[in-house]
């Protein structure tokens, strides 16, 4: 719901300014020379909305993953490579909440695992971008990211039996999203929605190869959705 909510009024300030350029009668351009920098610096803050891929060795019921939403906050490094073209570091701090259902498990304590995760994530992209309308300039972008999650508790040798949902502490992604660049008086202001999607397994699993918690996954995966506020 959250994450339906968050897109819905990203499309609606999309659409509102995005009309406000194209059909005002003022067409006065702002920041004229601002693409002509080879590098740019600014920074980002957003909201984030993860879950989980699961892959199973026999399917039976799936495990159930409530998303929560969470925030993020980070630093744009911009180099310009043509008019069309500019290669994106943004390395940033992701806060993250998901709460697994383990199906066939009657207490709360068991069949019930927050997630609770803290990324340094680090991607590096690739944003190609349409000619300059008036004062916006539609993109798309992608490339590929890492992370490290703080809150992994892979060092922890308790397990699920004492309550321990345990993750790897290193994640490798590809990213794929869209855009915005609006050009105002005084900076350049970026709404953007980018969906994300793990490469590597992230589970530690239990001592026990029987566990009700992970010896029936084979592969657990992250995706999410970053929704991202730019100010350059």
């Amino acid at each position: 719901m959250i994450k339906k909510i968050s897109i819905f009024i990203l499309f609606c300030l999309i659409a509102q300014i995005a009309s406000a350029q194209l059909f005002s009668k003022e067409r006065l351009s702002n920041l004229e020379n601002f693409d002509n920098r080879f590098l740019t610096w600014g920074y980002f803050l957003g909201f984030n909305n993860y879950d989980f891929k699961f892959e199973y060795e026999n399917q039976t019921t799936d495990v159930i993953v409530e998303g929560k939403g969470g925030f993020n906050v980070g630093l744009i490094g911009d180099m310009r490579i043509n008019k069309y073209l500019n290669l994106r570091l943004e390395p940033g701090l992701y806060f993250a909440q998901r709460n697994l259902i383990f199906p066939g498990l009657e207490e709360e304590i068991d069949f019930l695992r927050e997630v609770k995760s803290t990324y340094i994530h680090i991607p590096l992209l690739l944003k190609i971008s349409t000619k300059r309308l008036n004062n916006i300039k539609p993109f798309i972008i992608g490339g590929f990211s890492t992370s490290l999650n703080l809150s992994s508790n892979d060092k922890n040798p308790q397990d699920n039996l004492a309550g321990e949902f345990r993750m790897k502490k290193n994640t490798f992604y590809y990213e794929l999203g869209f855009g915005i660049d609006f050009y105002l008086f005084y900076f350049k202001f970026t709404p953007s929605i980018r969906g994300v999607f793990a490469f590597n397994d992230e589970l530690i699993r239990d001592e026990d190869p029987n566990s009700p918690w992970t010896g029936n996954i084979n592969k657990m995966r992250s995706r999410g959705v970053f929704i991202n506020f730019t100010f350059q």
